[in-house]
C-alpha cells in the first residue's frame, strides 16, 4: 500500500482535522468532523458538474459544527451548499447521510442511496424513537445481554431521536447503475457488509475508487448483526471485499482517514484480519461452549480491556461478535441453541 493522502496522514498524527484539498481540477475533499468520535472527521467529496453546480458524495454528522465546516470547506473552493445538485450517499450511517437532509432543503438536491439501505432508513421501526430503542434492547437481550445493561447501553429515546429521522432518499441505486453526475462516469458497485446496502462508486473516466466505509487504510469497519439486518453480514463483507480485490484502480478515496494506492493489498489484508478473529472466535466457543454472543465478546482480544467497554462501544463489540458466530455457523464450524437466548457450541463433525 502507498499513501496518497500525506497531508491527511499527516493530520490524523497530528491529531488535527486535514486541509480541504483539490484533487483534481473538478474534485475536492472537504473534511467534516465527527464530534466526540475516534473516526474525527468524514472526507466529504465535491465534484464540479458539466453545465454547473456541485455534486457531493456524503454529507458528514448531523451536528452544527459538522454543517459549519461542510458549508465554510465549500467555501473556500469558491462554492455553496446551494450549488449542490445531487447527494450520492455510500450508506445510511449518521456520519454519512446526517446532513443529507440540510443540504436538500438548502439546494433542492436529490439524494441517492442502495435500495437496502433505503429500506431500513423507511422502516417504521426505525422512524420511531421509542420502537428503535425497544427493538434494540429487545436484540440485545436475545444476544444475552442483561435487560437493565442493554437499556443503560442502549439510551433513552430523546437520545436516539436524531438517528431516526435521516433523509429519505429520492433516487435509488443499484449495483452497476451510473450516477446522474454530468461530465463524471461514477459507477455503483454495491458492497454489503458494514450496511446492507453499501456502496462505492468507481470513476471509470479517471480511475478513482470511492470507498466510503467498505476499505479504509487503517482499520476495518464495524460489521455486526442487527434486528433489521441481513442474516450473514459478514459473509457478505468479506464477498464484497473479494469483489473489490481484483480491481486496482489509480487511487482509492475512503470517507475516513487518508488517501491510498493498492486496493488489492488492502482488501487481503482486511480478509486476513477476518479469518484470525474467526480463528480465534472458534477457539474461545471450544473453551466456554453454550455462551451467548455477550459472554464470548468478553474472551475476545480488544483495542482496550473488555471491563472498559460500556455503552455503543460495548453494542458494537457484542453484535460484531455475532455476525462472526454467524458466518462461523455457514461454515458448519459452531451451532446455536433453538432457546430464544441462543447460544453456541462447536459442531459436531
Amino acid at each position: 500500500m502507498q499513501i496518497t493522502g500525506a497531508a491527511q496522514h499527516e493530520a490524523w498524527q497530528a491529531r488535527t482535522l486535514p486541509p480541504v484539498e483539490q484533487l483534481r481540477p473538478d474534485l475536492w475533499s472537504v473534511p467534516v468532523p465527527i464530534p466526540h468520535n475516534p473516526l474525527r472527521y468524514v472526507s466529504v467529496y465535491a465534484m464540479a458538474l458539466e453545465g454547473g453546480g456541485l455534486g457531493l458524495i456524503d454529507t458528514g454528522w448531523g451536528a452544527e459544527e459538522s454543517w459549519v465546516a461542510l458549508t465554510e470547506g465549500l467555501g473556500s473552493i469558491g462554492a455553496e451548499v446551494e450549488d449542490v445538485r445531487g447527494v450520492l450517499v455510500t450508506h445510511m450511517h449518521f456520519d454519512h447521510i446526517g446532513l443529507a437532509e440540510r443540504v436538500r432543503q438548502a439546494s433542492g438536491a436529490w439524494v441517492a442511496l442502495h435500495p437496502a439501505d433505503a429500506g431500513r432508513i423507511s422502516d417504521p421501526r426505525g422512524r420511531d424513537p421509542e420502537l428503535a430503542v425497544a427493538g434494540e434492547v429487545e436484540f440485545l437481550v436475545s444476544l444475552g445481554a442483561d435487560r437493565a445493561e442493554a437499556v443503560t447501553d442502549v439510551g433513552p429515546p430523546e437520545a436516539m431521536r436524531p438517528f431516526t429521522q435521516s433523509a429519505v432518499p429520492d433516487r435509488l441505486l443499484e449495483d452497476g447503475d451510473l450516477a446522474d453526475l454530468p461530465g463524471w462516469s461514477l459507477r455503483a458497485v454495491h458492497t454489503p457488509g458494514h450496511t446492507p446496502g453499501h456502496l462505492c462508486f468507481a470513476e471509470e473516466r479517471t480511475g478513482l475508487f470511492f470507498s466510503g466505509d467498505h476499505v479504509l487504510p487503517r482499520i476495518t469497519p464495524n460489521v455486526s448483526s442487527s434486528a433489521l439486518g441481513d442474516p450473514d453480514p459478514l459473509r457478505d463483507f468479506l464477498a464484497s471485499l473479494e469483489r473489490v480485490g481484483r480491481q486496482d484502480p489509480q487511487e482509492v478515496l475512503p470517507a475516513h482517514e487518508w488517501r491510498f494506492r493498492g486496493l488489492p493489498e488492502r482488501t487481503a489484508q482486511l480478509i486476513e484480519h477476518h479469518e484470525h478473529r474467526l480463528a480465534e472466535l472458534l477457539t474461545a466457543v471450544r473453551e466456554h461452549p453454550h455462551s451467548t454472543p455477550w459472554q464470548l465478546a468478553a474472551h475476545l482480544t480488544w483495542s482496550r480491556p473488555w471491563e472498559q467497554y460500556a455503552r455503543r462501544m460495548r453494542i458494537f463489540a457484542v453484535t460484531e461478535t455475532d455476525a462472526h458466530l454467524r458466518l462461523l455457523a455457514s461454515r458448519g464450524l459452531v451451532r446455536g441453541s433453538d432457546d430464544v437466548v441462543r447460544t453456541w457450541t462447536p459442531a459436531v463433525r
